[in-house]
């Protein structure tokens, strides 16, 4: 086998995403036949060579797994925990394989999380080129004007960059109205921050679709494996893009009972 760059490795043996493994090897927590390697772009050859993390031999997976989980409130999005909260992976029962989360929810956020060991996939669907729209259901403590509706489409200044054009529905009014929110990026505490620049803070926030992928009826901390037509689908979603009018479809304000 041909070699590959570290946090490819990494990756593709389910230690982490893609970016998260560049994090491991800076932090010298990586070993190739015995020497610490700090270097990002090192390479080398799983099959021949003895690749460590903390200590720890890796193998390559058995086999590939992806699992949709619907996470709670209060749960962590990684792997460990070094103050010992709850993470993703504690929620899991009979995972056999080592997996970590694709993304990430805050940790009072809740919804769908994908969790697998394929690297190649987790870095399709979380990669800013791919543009995979992910959709939100926000509770927020006031009603966006109709302005401010329009200009949280349009993007707001974000860390000196605009964020990019979003969908955003009505879907119940009240003093603290729900929102539909779909976006293309996924910046730390977006959707909260973007609300608070309305002066606006956001009570609950759950995650409902990553691409082709809803939440359904999973409940809070539960999961499933998803079935080989939905990886497809999700991967051919990465490499192609979303639908051109993705945020239109989310403009119309519009009202249902919940």
């Amino acid at each position: 086998m041909p070699e590959e760059r570290l946090q490819k490795i990494l990756s593709a043996a389910g230690v982490a995403s893609r970016r998260k493994a560049e994090q491991l090897i800076v932090e010298g927590r990586v070993t190739v036949n015995g020497a610490v390697i700090t270097e990002l772009g090192s390479k080398a050859d799983i099959e021949r060579d003895h690749i460590k993390v903390d200590g720890k031999l890796l193998h390559q997976p058995s086999q590939r797994v992806y699992i949709a989980l619907n996470k709670p409130d209060s749960v962590m999005s990684t792997v460990s925990d070094p103050q010992r909260r709850t993470t993703v992976i504690d929620l899991l029962r009979g995972v056999r394989e080592r997996v970590y989360p694709v993304g990430r929810l805050d940790y009072h956020s809740e919804g769908l999380l994908l969790l697998t060991n394929d690297g190649e996939f987790a870095n399709a669907i979380t990669s800013a080129k791919s543009r995979v729209p992910k959709t939100y259901l926000v509770k927020a403590t006031g009603a966006l004007t109709t302005e401010q509706e329009e200009e949280f489409r349009q993007g707001i200044p974000l860390s000196g960059k605009r964020t990019a054009p979003a969908g955003l529905r009505l879907v119940r009014k009240g003093a603290n109205p729900w929102y539909e929110v779909r976006l293309i990026e996924g910046r730390n505490q977006q959707i909260r921050i973007m609300f608070k620049h309305f002066g606006l803070l956001v009570e609950k926030l759950r995650r409902i679709r990553i691409g082709s992928l809803e939440l359904g009826s999973l409940r809070a901390g539960e999961s499933r494996m998803l079935a080989p037509a939905e990886v497809r689908k999700m991967m051919a979603l990465a490499q192609n893009g979303p639908p051109p009018d993705h945020a239109s479809r989310s403009r119309a304000p519009h009202t249902r009972k919940r």
